[in-house]
């Protein structure tokens, strides 16, 4: 399982890229209501920016900001020990953190939609890093998993299959493998691969989520 003590079957920074944009294009092909989708992604966030994010609607979140440096990611667990919500009562992000940042990820720090203010943890990746990196957090003993990162993270391994278990659960519905693999591989999405997945939606149907996506449709 990934988290922040174990990041190696992380996808390196291109990767997890194309997994967010794929699991974005996947997610707005089975929920046509984008407030209820999971996963998103704005391949024009800013110029030259990119930003892949999940909500599950329960208060959890995480956001995935790439940039000419390479990727930063914060994750918000907030029923998990490190969370502003604790019950010692403290309001304030986690020793360790944040602390170690490096500067080319600033202006990260300093975007109020990536709500740094509320999370359980963070890591980054640089194009010129071998592996992802994550600050010196002390963690509480005895939790299994205590800034929610394997539970948020997880996911986030490159494998179809690992989406559509995911997804079968999520929007109860039986979810064509054949398809999912299709777009996890990035290749130009189809009519029929839209069918297999809703067949109450055509290609055009998906004309706008394909262009903020930035997800190859022809």
């Amino acid at each position: 399982m990934i988290s922040t003590r174990d990041l190696s079957q992380l996808p390196d920074v291109d990767g997890l890229r194309r997994t967010l944009q794929s699991m974005a294009m996947l997610d707005a092909i089975l929920c046509p209501e984008w407030q209820y989708r999971y996963y998103s992604f704005n391949a024009a966030w800013t110029a030259g920016e990119q930003m892949g994010s999940m909500r599950n609607g329960s208060g959890d979140d995480f956001f995935a900001h790439f940039s000419t440096a390479g990727c930063w990611l914060n994750g918000f667990a907030h029923e998990y020990p490190l969370s502003l919500y604790r019950d010692d009562g403290t309001k304030r992000v986690w020793p360790g953190i944040l602390d170690t940042v490096p500067d080319e990820f600033a202006s990260s720090l300093r975007e109020p939609a990536f709500d740094v203010e509320n999370v359980t943890f963070c890591i980054w990746r640089r194009h010129t890093d071998r592996v992802w990196q994550v600050g010196p957090v002390p963690f509480p003993p005895d939790h299994p998993d205590p800034d929610g990162s394997e539970y948020l993270l997880s996911p986030l391994d490159g494998r179809p299959e690992t989406y559509r278990a995911w997804a079968s659960d999520y929007y109860d519905r039986e979810v064509e493998s054949t398809a999912v693999r299709h777009v996890y591989h990035y290749q130009p999405l189809t009519a029929e691969v839209v069918g297999r997945l809703n067949c109450d939606l055509t290609l055009a149907d998906l004309a706008n989520d394909i262009a903020e996506i930035g997800y190859p449709g022809r």
